[in-house]
């Protein structure tokens, strides 16, 4: 059986976010998402799956090894693992990431968590109605990103199966689908901008 990584070890009835992303490079941004979905959707631990690539972005990452090396000195946190269980699973895309978590851990109740930029695009990614079928998944808000991800495709068509944010801590249990939007205090940071300003490889 595949492991989710090192150190990882999922129980039946855990309730696991998946955070997914290049993380070219990690940064506070998806430390301070982590860490209030912990405490938004009732989740009892948030895994990092770094991905070998990002198939709507023309330009490759730096290596697996160096991100994944970045993100485990970021995290200050003993409920917030990181993963490269895409790369051992050869998945390109997260439906089939999720499809084969699911398979692999029938018992553990996953939920996809991003921020609401993502959202505002999630109709471009593959499969993604099956993304919203197979899990639940949590949105938090990032700057300038309310409106456009709220009334994106993919939030009109799947209107009847958002949860209110005062119950968002009910997500991890949710049956799917199942979304739930929330507000943090916002960082703006970016991985983008850090690569602009050379503080990472670009």
């Amino acid at each position: 059986m595949i492991k989710l990584g090192q150190g990882i070890v999922l129980v039946p009835g855990m309730r696991v976010g998946l955070l997914g992303g290049s993380f070219d490079p990690p940064h506070e941004g998806h430390l301070h998402l982590s860490k209030e979905a912990l405490k938004r959707f009732g989740l009892d631990c948030v895994v990092w799956l770094v991905s070998p690539g990002n198939p709507l972005k023309a330009k490759a990452p730096a290596s697996i090894g160096q991100r994944m090396a970045a993100a485990q000195a970021l995290i200050d946190h003993p409920r917030i693992w990181v993963s490269d269980v895409e790369a051992r699973l050869k998945t390109r895309y997260t439906a089939q990431t999720l499809e084969a978590l699911v398979r692999l851990y029938p018992a553990v109740r996953f939920t996809w968590l991003m921020g609401a930029d993502n959202l505002a695009q999630f109709h471009r990614w593959n499969a993604w109605q099956s993304i919203m079928q197979r899990v639940p998944v949590g949105i938090l808000a990032r700057p300038g990103t309310r409106m456009s991800a709220l009334h994106a495709p993919a939030a009109k068509i799947y209107t009847p199966a958002r949860l209110p944010s005062h119950v968002s801590r009910h997500l991890g249990m949710a049956r799917p689908p199942a979304w739930c939007f929330v507000n943090m205090p916002m960082r703006d940071v970016s991985s983008t901008e850090l690569r602009r300003e050379g503080a990472w490889p670009s």
